[in-house]
């Protein structure tokens, strides 16, 4: 190499140090004018990520309790103890067991339980034979038997004599349906009718 080439690579080297001390310059400037947002969101987004964990801890503790405190009333319809746990960590669960223990005394109470409260109307119905409650709870979309209602419907329509009406309701319930099988079974019953 040459001296002149040495030269220049020396330059070269000078200027890329210049330029990584000015950037860290400007770095180090901005960080001084925006020093307490800069901290303020590092302190923000530590104390989110803690909270996060903190609160999904304690609903996974609440969650443990408050299946203990389920099965202990379970066991024991009478452990007020635990009724008060499942009551304070999971309403959800204090309703059902409510509802499983007056159901062992023969006794049906209202529960605020989405898919409890229609099941529990869903019985009543069918417990009464009645086509127009079965409807109602039918026409229900989120209603997790709903084709198995319709088809109770039909099944009453068919006992009261109704046999048009049984077989318009019949149509209500699709092809692909898990309960396909009993409405063609009752489909070839109502076809004579």
């Amino acid at each position: 190499m040459s001296l002149k080439d040495n030269v220049n690579y020396v330059k070269d080297e000078i200027s890329s140090e210049e330029k990584f001390l000015e950037s860290f310059v400007k770095v180090e400037r901005f960080y001084k004018k925006n020093k307490i947002v800069i901290i303020s969101v590092v302190v923000i987004i530590i104390a989110l990520v803690i909270g996060f964990f903190v609160t999904k801890s304690i609903q996974e503790s609440n969650k443990l309790e408050a299946n203990i405190a389920l099965n202990k009333v379970l066991d024991n319809p009478k452990d007020n103890e635990a009724l008060n746990i499942l009551k304070d960590k999971n309403k959800n669960l204090y309703e059902i067991a409510q509802y499983l223990n007056s159901k062992k005394e023969g006794k049906v109470i209202d529960v605020d339980v989405k898919f409890l409260k229609d099941l529990t109307a869903y019985q009543k119905a069918l417990e009464e034979n009645s086509a127009e409650k079965l409807n109602s709870v039918s026409m229900q979309n989120d209603f997790l038997l709903k084709e198995f209602a319709i088809f109770n419907k039909a099944v009453i329509l068919t006992e009261n004599g109704k046999y048009k009406e049984a077989k318009n309701t019949l149509k209500m319930i699709q092809s692909d349906s898990k309960v396909n099988d009993l409405v063609n079974i009752l489909k070839h019953y109502l076809a004579t009718k």
